[in-house]
């Protein structure tokens, strides 16, 4: 089995597939992000679903790499005989879902093998196939996928296979297609024309960021992963593409993150429109008015890509797990959870987008006039806070941090773009809320926040006080606290989100560190003074990278691997801000005139 960072990604805007190194297609969920997969052989072995297209004899690739600034991936194998190089891509969605592959002979000549296991509902349903002399048709319920080729297929037990010999100069495309199965067969999709137009796509895309710098390659290709966890229909973001891998290999943290978080689609926001991409800024806030209308006492942490509330968690028992790690989730429990540093998060992005888009007559001050008066009522709540834990609620410290900066951007709307709202009623409390925080979500005898009230346990979003604005980055406190993340909550130098042996979070300790959190201390330190720890710091996360850019949720500081879903937007937006303001920081040194 490839391990997670053996796996780069493509896309077309509504869902997304994962090429193993040995390339093999092993996640694809048709047609959207949250539909059930077609290719589930990342999640149990190839027989739940896969398609195989490498040299005979098998082995990882010698190098892969993304065409430039793109989202088409370039996969080489360079043998005795010849070399060989396989192009994924999947051009910007038309009126069918079309994966394409395109081989290509770079010198000599290479035999070649194609092994196509197509299995609907996460490998569970075997559908009804047909071979013809140019591929083949598959059936099954709602579903109709086609396989276009010049190679001639055949089926050998529930198994499409092909064999052929590419030399240098040849291209052979292959082009498997989706469509209901109720509507005609769509037309054939010319591979070539489609691979230019998809560079295009992705080109022109890219051509509008205004990131400079030293980390301009890693940014730009986190923000290319961004883009591609986008769902192009509502503006919604995805935070991964996949489920249920693992936190902890071989045990329970197996989540579904194919939804879109409020939270991390805001957070997404923000390095966006750092990079210039105001159009992304505009569809995402037209998705959150949208998923957040009505009441706001039903406001969800989740919704899915179309903007669906329910999303009912479920396991897939016929799934033996990545690397056995059980169970297998559909769905996500935490929909349901109470979450009050939403409230913030939510008006911290329509706030970030009204000075962006300068709309000072907000079209959308009524819902958040209405947001923050249900939250004037609630913040004083216990919750499940930003972790999602599922053991019992408690009084977060971040999440009534967030409440104050419900609160306090609501305030500055007023004063700011001349908005109606009860100016003195909110700015006493954004007071009453910092002075609680002061007071019970700090410990004075040790200096340093804490994770809930009146607790003595650590959490990594602390560190974010300063970057909300709750205090200044050098107050004394947020030193304090910084200095006892990095005694008490690192491992090898990166930070947990929290000790799970220690914090009742309703499962079993263990898990990897979470990348966010350590890029967030990169953030801490940068605004501290101390670009001398925060450099090192983040220049040791991108070394986490995959070869192509790409971050899971976690790392495992012992195995020295990642861990989680992937591609991971929690890992990605926080990469891009911490370059940003490295970067800015350096550019403004070098603006700087000699001292003396």
């Amino acid at each position: 089995m490839m391990r997670i960072e053996d796996y780069a990604l493509v896309g077309d805007l509504h869902t997304a597939a994962l090429v193993g190194r040995d390339g093999s297609l092993d996640w694809l969920c048709l047609p959207h992000f949250d539909s059930p997969a077609c290719f589930a052989a990342l999640l149990d072995s190839p027989d739940a679903g896969r398609w195989l297209l490498a040299p005979t004899g098998g082995g990882v690739c010698t190098t892969r790499q993304y065409r430039g600034e793109t989202l088409v991936l370039e996969t080489e194998w360079h043998s005795e005989t010849g070399s060989v190089r396989v192009v994924d891509l999947m051009p910007p969605r038309g009126g069918a879902v079309d994966v394409v592959r395109i081989v290509e002979g770079i010198s000599g000549s290479v035999a070649m093998t194609m092994d196509l296991r197509l299995r609907f509902d996460y490998g569970h349903v075997l559908p009804w196939v047909t071979h013809h002399v140019s591929g083949l048709k598959a059936i099954a319920g709602p579903d109709a996928v086609y396989l276009r080729s010049p190679v001639p297929v055949h089926g050998v037990d529930d198994t499409t296979v092909a064999a052929f010999t590419v030399s240098s100069g040849q291209r052979v495309p292959f082009v498997l297609t989706w469509a209901p199965s109720h509507h005609p067969e769509p037309p054939a999709v010319d591979a070539d024309a489609a691979l230019r137009s998809t560079v295009d796509f992705w080109q022109r895309w890219s051509s509008r960021s205004n990131v400079q710098g030293p980390y301009r390659d890693a940014v730009q290709r986190s923000l290319l992963t961004l883009k591609a966890m986008t769902f192009a229909p509502t503006g919604g973001i995805v935070a991964a593409a996949t489920t249920s891998l693992p936190e902890q290999i071989g045990g329970p943290r197996n989540w579904d993150y194919r939804y879109c978080w409020l939270r991390d689609s805001t957070l997404t926001l923000q390095s966006l429109l750092r990079a210039g991409y105001v159009e992304e800024a505009t569809a995402w806030r037209e998705w959150l008015l949208r998923a957040v209308a009505g009441d706001p006492a039903d406001l969800q942490i989740m919704y899915a890509v179309d903007g669906s509330r329910r999303l009912p968690e479920y396991e897939l028992p016929w799934l033996a797990g990545y690397e056995a790690s059980t169970p297998v989730r559909v769905g996500n429990a935490a929909a349901d959870q109470l979450q009050l540093d939403v409230w913030g998060e939510v008006l911290d992005g329509l706030s970030l987008t009204r000075k962006a888009l300068m709309h000072d007559a907000d079209d959308s001050w009524d819902i958040q006039t209405a947001l923050m008066e249900h939250l004037e009522g609630a913040w004083q709540q216990p919750d499940n806070g930003l972790w999602e834990m599922r053991g019992p609620r408690q009084h977060f410290t971040y999440s009534k941090v967030m409440a104050w900066v419900a609160a306090d951007r609501m305030v500055d709307a007023i004063h700011t773009s001349g908005l109606p709202g009860p100016l003195q009623r909110w700015t006493s409390l954004r007071e009453q809320i910092r002075t609680e925080v002061l007071q019970r979500g700090y410990d004075g005898d040790r200096n340093t926040f804490v994770q809930a009230y009146d607790s003595t346990h650590l959490d990594a979003s602390l560190l974010l006080l300063g970057h909300v604005g709750f205090l200044p980055h050098t107050d004394p406190r947020m030193l304090g606290t910084i200095a006892a993340v990095q005694q008490e909550l690192t491992q090898d130098g990166f930070v947990l989100r929290y000790r799970t042996g220690e914090s009742d979070d309703g499962l079993p300790a263990g898990e990897g560190v979470f990348l966010a959190c350590s890029f967030w201390l990169v953030d801490a330190l940068h605004a501290a003074g101390r670009e001398q720890d925060a450099i090192p710091l983040f220049e040791r996360l991108l070394a986490l990278r995959n070869d192509v850019g790409l971050l899971s949720e976690e790392w495992d500081p012992a195995a020295k691997r990642q861990l989680g879903n992937t591609p991971q937007a929690f890992s990605h937006f926080p990469l891009v801000m911490s370059a940003l303001q490295l970067s800015e920081g350096r550019l403004q040194r070098s603006d700087s005139p000699p001292s003396g």
